[in-house]
């Protein structure tokens, strides 16, 4: 009698514990359900804030590297060319012109010393085209420089007046020749020294007269050779006598003389100083100046000049072995009617 109702309570209990149990995992989970969406806003509120610091974070490390690996770069791009490798670039260079211009020469015509040193003279701010077109009349008056030394100063200014600052240079011609008659017995000196005390002659004036005249080696350093001079790298100086200084220690003397006509040549021709032919020049890849002038091939071969462009050549008399035309003859003064 006494076990049967003990039954129920126990179960009672249970039930109890059961309902217990169940109102603390309802609570508990009503818990966590409160604190999901409170961690998932912060969550939210948390991850812009962490993507805008990565952000940063990656922006100050894109920044860095980038002004750690530009200057980097730009080094590689100037790195310094070492002496030894500047030297075998440039006698390298010496030998793609040479194979360039075989034929390479002064481009003044004349038949003797004192003709080069006055065609040489008169070629200061003038083109050689335009002394080779004047100086046959001047040479056919005074050939000598005794003749030109008696000329009136007024008749030789008319004779080169096509030449430019025509008084300049008859004060230096009428001087020259004086000294040659009376110092040195009517014939040019072949000697730098002795060249350099005449009046109106320079170092490139008397290189040219000694390389070419004389056969003693000089470098002419004109306009267009110092350009390429700088160009190529062979020297930064802007100062004619230190460009020459620079370039006669690349190279062996022996070289002086046709190295300064192979590069007054492709000075003239290719590496102008405005427009340079970059897309025609056969020395492109060993010129840390490519890409200042044209680079598209068709563009650049329409700039080239003389024998390159099919044109006509500065002497009037070239040698036999020059590949292109003969320049023509000043034409003659119109008559006034």
């Amino acid at each position: 009698m006494n076990a049967t109702p003990e039954k129920p309570a126990a179960a009672k209990k249970a039930v109890t514990k059961t309902a217990a149990a169940k109102k603390t995992v309802t609570k508990k989970s009503t818990a966590a359900t409160e604190q999901a969406p409170a961690k998932k806003t912060a969550a939210r509120k948390t991850a812009p804030a962490k993507q805008a610091t990565a952000k940063k974070a990656t922006a100050k490390k894109t920044a860095k590297t980038a002004a750690g690996q530009a200057p980097a770069k730009k080094a590689a791009a100037r790195k310094p060319e070492s002496r030894v490798a500047m030297v075998r670039r440039a006698r390298r260079i010496n030998r793609e012109l040479a194979e360039l211009y075989p034929y390479a020469h002064p481009e003044l015509d004349f038949t003797n010393p004192f003709e080069l040193l006055v065609a040489t003279v008169l070629s200061a701010q003038t083109t050689d085209l335009r002394v080779n077109q004047t100086t046959p009349r001047l040479f056919a008056v005074c050939p000598t420089p005794e003749d030109m030394a008696a000329m009136p100063p007024e008749k030789l200014e008319e004779l080169i007046r096509p030449t430019g600052f025509f008084r300049a240079k008859t004060k230096s011609l009428i001087g020259l020749s004086a000294a040659l008659r009376d110092r040195f017995g009517g014939e040019v000196p072949g000697r730098l020294e002795d060249l350099v005390t005449l009046p109106g002659v320079g170092r490139k004036t008397a290189n040219v007269v000694l390389g070419n005249a004389f056969g003693v080696p000089g470098i002419t350093v004109d306009t267009h050779f110092g350009r390429l001079a700088r160009r190529f790298g062979w020297t930064t100086a802007e100062d004619a006598e230190k460009v020459e200084a620079d370039v006669a220690e690349i190279f062996p003397k022996s070289e002086w003389t046709m190295l300064s006509h192979r590069v007054v040549f492709h000075g003239r021709r290719v590496c102008h100083s405005r427009k340079p032919a970059c897309g025609a020049c056969a020395i492109a890849p060993l010129c840390p100046a490519y890409g200042e002038g044209e680079t598209d091939p068709e563009k650049a071969k329409k700039l080239l000049k003389y024998e390159l462009g099919g044109q006509p050549g500065q002497r009037l008399k070239p040698p036999a072995d020059y590949p292109g035309q003969p320049a023509p003859p000043m034409a003659p003064p119109v008559a006034a009617s």
